[in-house]
């Protein structure tokens, strides 16, 4: 089954939204999960410019048959940014018919910010699955960054959107952020993700795109903390 996994990383502003200052400056990361042999792929965050990205599938043989949202930030689904407009899945889903997938906590934030209704998302809670042909891709709720933010673990790889990078984590000074539950999801809801898989953050925000887990646990500095109470007093203020 190894060989049948399709899975590309595309950085914002370099690999799709060449032109888009915006992108450029954000340095988010999209990813596109699938199996070759039918040629089934699901996006992870697919914004700015929705052309692009499916352009990229399409030169691989492959199709869009969903949407996998880690959270609902514009810069992640599309909507309105600093005075921006973002593309993303509403302007995906004009081009083609596929689910949304987002945590149940979740969905009304992603209906705020991208106008979509109810009608296009499917809800799911942490532990469910969904596939791309016989590829199935985990959902790990890790609420912190945003209530309803999500991590995708498919073969020793975990696409952790803003939830951690290879250097901290994601912001808990925003609205529906917490960081007591960022702790939760970074020292538990992850623990059981193995130190030889592979974590592929949400931007780029290091110098490597990618790194293992257990490089991540040994250098990142959220976990350097041995308790919560140090973790609260080092990163909640």
């Amino acid at each position: 089954m190894s060989d049948r996994l399709y899975f590309r990383q595309l950085l914002s502003g370099r690999d799709f939204a060449t032109d888009d200052p915006m992108a450029r400056q954000m340095v988010n990361f999209v990813y596109s999960i699938g199996d070759r042999e039918t040629g089934e792929a699901l996006l992870v965050d697919p914004a700015y410019d929705v052309a692009g990205i499916l352009d990229v599938l399409e030169a691989d043989g492959m199709r869009c048959t969903g949407v996998l949202a880690t959270h609902y930030h514009p810069d992640h689904v599309g909507g309105s940014m600093m005075g921006f407009e973002v593309e993303g899945v509403a302007e995906l889903l004009e081009r083609v018919d596929v689910p949304v997938h987002v945590h149940s906590d979740e969905s009304e934030h992603v209906c705020t910010v991208t106008g979509l209704t109810d009608a296009s998302l499917v809800t799911h809670r942490s532990g469910d699955v969904v596939a791309a042909g016989a590829v199935e891709i985990e959902l790990i709720h890790t609420p912190g960054h945003t209530p309803g933010s999500q991590c995708f673990l498919v073969r020793s790889r975990l696409v952790a959107g803003d939830t951690l990078f290879l250097d901290g984590c994601g912001r808990m000074d925003l609205p529906g952020s917490d960081p007591e539950q960022m702790y939760e999801s970074l020292t538990t809801r992850l623990a059981r993700v193995p130190n030889e898989a592979v974590l592929y953050p949400g931007h780029r925000y290091s110098e490597e795109s990618s790194a293992t887990m257990g490089i991540t646990r040994e250098r990142n500095v959220v976990y350097r903390p041995t308790s919560k109470d140090q973790w609260l007093a080092a990163f909640a203020n």
